[in-house]
């Protein structure tokens, strides 16, 4: 039987021996000393609490816009045979390693690897790192839909038309007429772009303000840490299921939603081995494995918990959110592309050219012939299928040919708002909870001004973000800056688990915390198939990196509209954070082109 009874020492909490020999207790460290806090340790007011936090933290923007994209890149049935077996070997064995070491030793990142090896020191540093670098951009992310949220209480949406000219002679917008509406607004109105990266720009006050608000909300909601984060997550946790539920109600009412499921879920061979890699790195992102975050919910938890099941748990609602937000996702897209093609003057389209063609492209007829060389939804949506592209121009595009159209618009931003803010609270958990137990400040300087300063630092590093230039740093950063760390932290976070601390110390540590032994399963994936798995993904993505240059979309001068060709190359690359930080940068310089964007008369400046 793999069932034990847990040891006396263990049910009462006595931290003076151990369960088993070798066992840690929490708050020991290295030696036999017990490490002191300076602020009492809170817990959680129930299970449903820690539960809601953990799968708000877990399901982000990454499951609405970046899932669905991959699973109809590589045919949504094929797609899926991967993404099971990265779940199975890789994400649930590493998210149950974090939660059973954060419970077991009830500390943040750093005083995790702290406590097992002097020397994983630096995994938590760097943990905390890059929650700090993710929460500048995420939160900037969530800036840009505060400032949709708040313009969708229009009534006709302000990208439903182009604007007039300034010199209001009655004319459109030329910029936005060779474009379309909402490319011109967001690209435009919202982040006004420059070029390039080169190009900075000035500060948009508008972007200012909202990203002053969207951190002001953040504060207030972490202010207290998981006594205030639980009270908000039962809202920001369960309304973007909600509204998911809403809208794919309403979507499998639409004409054509049909075809657009049928498109999402068209299998396809996997021939290209790409697949595999971007089926592990999205396992790997969506459940926000090696941020730190897990580790510090986990702590708050009692030591008599049951956190295999709570892993398991997580990690398949996790997944099944994924697949529930491309059915709601596609069924509108499947009803735009419909009214796209009517648009055209196209008596039937097939949808698969009309959704996400990458090497699809269709003839429109001579007397729609626009200045677009395209008439795909790509190429008037303004580019990208996958992130902002998806959110800011495609959906919202969809929405404008849905009746009350602004009702819509307020539902969708204001779920992505929820949806990002409840990442928000496990960022910036994984930022404090470290910072708290390394004692930084005095007991007598309350948890609050710690917090404060925190997101007033993270605020002000973010300012960069509301350039006119920033939309190409956001993307930089969101290519270069996590996911080279975050793969090698989960190696070294196995490694150390499995090899440091030692397998059997640990299946000790979780024998006192659920009473049952880990089973075949989970210590052959933490031995070897985990630790084999991430490798290859490591190695496999430095020859992405190798092969690819490094880059990021700029304006394209060609065409006098937002569809984004990818230009000048420039790459950020911060290692691991205990090694000297080396910037990779890397310049391809466009000679066949002006940097400088090309708008027509009266355009916006």
């Amino acid at each position: 039987s793999t069932r034990t009874r847990p040891c006396r020492s263990c049910v009462r909490g006595d931290t003076q021996r151990a369960c088993t020999a070798g066992a840690r207790h929490p708050g020991q460290v290295p030696g036999g000393r017990q490490e002191k806090q300076a602020h009492p340790r809170p817990k959680w007011d129930n299970k449903l609490q820690y539960l809601l936090s953990c799968i708000g933290f877990a399901v982000g923007l990454g499951n609405i816009w970046r899932f669905p994209y991959l699973c109809q890149t590589y045919g949504g049935g094929a797609f899926l045979i991967p993404y099971l077996i990265a779940l199975v070997f890789e994400g649930i064995p590493l998210f149950y390693v974090e939660l059973a070491i954060g419970q077991r030793l009830r500390r943040g990142s750093i005083g995790v690897w702290t406590a097992i090896s002097p020397y994983l020191g630096g995994v938590g540093l760097g943990c905390v790192t890059v929650s700090f670098l993710v929460s500048l951009y995420y939160n900037t992310v969530l800036t840009w839909v505060l400032w949709y949220f708040l313009n969708s209480f229009q009534s006709p949406l302000p990208w439903s038309s182009c604007p007039l000219d300034v010199n209001r002679t009655g004319r459109f917008e030329a910029e936005c007429q060779a474009s379309s509406t909402v490319s011109y607004f967001w690209y435009r109105q919202t982040l006004n772009i420059t070029a390039d990266i080169s190009d900075s720009g000035s500060i948009q006050g508008r972007l200012l303000a909202c990203l002053a608000a969207s951190w002001a909300v953040v504060y207030l909601c972490v202010i207290r840490g998981i006594e205030s984060t639980g009270k908000a997550i039962y809202f920001t946790a369960l309304f973007p299921y909600l509204v998911l539920t809403i809208f794919l109600i309403r979507g499998l009412t639409l004409p054509g939603a049909v075809e657009g499921l049928i498109y999402l879920f068209t299998p396809d061979i996997l021939q290209n081995p790409r697949v595999w890699l971007d089926a592990a790195t999205q396992i790997f992102f969506s459940l926000s494995l090696a941020f730190g975050g897990h580790i510090a919910f986990a702590s708050y938890n009692p030591p008599r918990n049951n956190c295999e099941k709570d892993a398991v748990t997580i990690a398949l609602v996790n997944s099944m959110t994924s697949l529930y937000a491309s059915i709601a996702v596609f069924s509108v897209l499947g009803f735009k592309a419909g009214e796209l093609s009517t648009e055209h003057g196209l008596q039937t389209m097939p949808t698969n050219h009309l959704l996400f063609p990458e090497g699809h492209e269709v003839e429109c007829p001579e007397v729609h012939v626009h200045p677009q060389p395209k008439c795909d939804l790509v190429s008037a949506g303004g580019g990208d299928v996958s992130g902002t592209g998806l959110a800011f121009i495609i959906f919202t595009e969809a929405i404008l040919h849905m009746p009350g159209a602004p009702g819509w618009a307020v539902l969708f931003f204001g779920m992505l708002f929820t949806l990002g803010l409840s990442s928000m609270f496990g960022n910036m958990e994984s930022i404090i909870t470290p910072l708290l137990d390394m004692g930084l400040t005095h007991r007598s300087i309350p948890k609050e001004v710690l917090t404060g300063l925190a997101c007033l630092l993270c605020f002000l590093s973010a300012i960069c973000f509301t350039l006119q230039s920033g939309n190409y740093w956001l993307e930089v950063f969101d290519n270069y800056a996590a996911p080279l760390n975050l793969i090698i932290f989960a190696f070294l976070e196995v490694i150390g688990v499995a090899y440091v601390y030692g397998l059997q110390r640990f299946s000790d540590d979780i024998v006192c915390m659920t009473g049952r032994r880990p089973s075949l399963y989970w210590r052959v994936t933490w031995k070897v198939v985990s630790p084999l798995l991430l490798l290859t993904i490591f190695v496999a993505y430095i020859a992405v990196l190798v092969w690819t240059p490094l880059s990021y979309r700029a304006w394209n001068t060609q065409y006098v509209g937002p569809l984004g060709e990818w230009g000048a190359t420039l790459g950020l690359i911060w290692p691991f954070p205990v090694l000297p930080r080396v910037q990779m940068t890397r310049k391809q310089k466009d000679t066949w082109q002006d940097r400088r964007p090309k708008l027509q008369d009266g355009g916006a400046s």
